[in-house]
């Protein structure tokens, strides 16, 4: 594949599969709610990256997918897909980032799909930096975004994946690298229950303030009791 923009934006998601997505909602949601929740949580996200102007979008998936939404996807949204290659999220991150960069785009940002809520403004805000890493960290110690614009590909060796120590630990490789670095605003991700019923009462606000994010979400978690 060659670069058809300077700008590459890829999506990370999972195949939605029953009781494989979004596992740790399961004291509040059974399987098959969950799954249908993660479902609106890609579409959502695939709307959003779909609104982003001016880059070549990808969906990354983690294992070979099984559903046709991301058949959708490449059909309605002009989304090239491919799956993520790799022993733990650094790897498959690094390589994805190196497998843009010999394609020929000078920018490239991985979002994940746990976001619903992510403004659209700071992934845009992402590309345009002239910082060699951006990053939009999350409240839970990880980060919801990270794009490269120089080859700086090598930090996520030794990072504590899945735990609170992520963010920390990719900032101090960063730095011993003497890699600029820009930092986007705090966002989150919705993971726990308390983060699901959050994310309702911030969707319905942000409904009533006019803004797009989230709204296939928000339909359906207005049929859910998250009390």
């Amino acid at each position: 594949m060659t670069a058809q923009s300077s700008g590459a934006l890829v999506l990370f998601a999972k195949d939605p599969v029953e009781g494989q997505v979004k596992t740790r909602l399961g004291s509040l949601l059974d399987s098959k709610i969950t799954l249908n929740l993660y479902q609106h949580f890609l579409s959502d996200s695939i709307e959003k990256i779909g609104a982003v102007s001016g880059v070549d979008r990808f969906i990354g998936v983690a294992s070979p997918p099984t559903s046709d939404l991301f058949e959708r996807a490449v059909r309605d949204h002009d989304i090239h897909l491919f799956v993520q290659d790799g022993k733990d999220l650094g790897e498959r991150m690094r390589r994805t980032f190196e497998e843009r960069f010999e394609e020929g785009y000078s920018r490239v940002v991985i979002i994940g799909a746990d976001s619903p809520t992510l403004p659209v403004a700071y992934i845009e805000q992402a590309f345009r930096s002239d910082r060699e890493v951006m990053i939009g960290p999350s409240t839970d110690g990880g980060y919801y975004l990270i794009g490269m614009r120089e080859k700086v590909t090598d930090i996520f060796e030794g990072v504590s994946w899945g735990t609170d120590r992520v963010l920390a630990e990719t900032l101090s490789a960063l730095k011993a690298k003497r890699a600029e670095a820009g930092v986007l605003p705090v966002w989150y991700d919705v993971d726990l229950p308390e983060d699901l019923r959050f994310l309702k009462t911030h969707l319905q606000w942000m409904t009533h303030a006019g803004l797009p994010e989230g709204q296939a979400t928000l339909e359906f978690l207005n049929q859910l009791p998250l009390e």
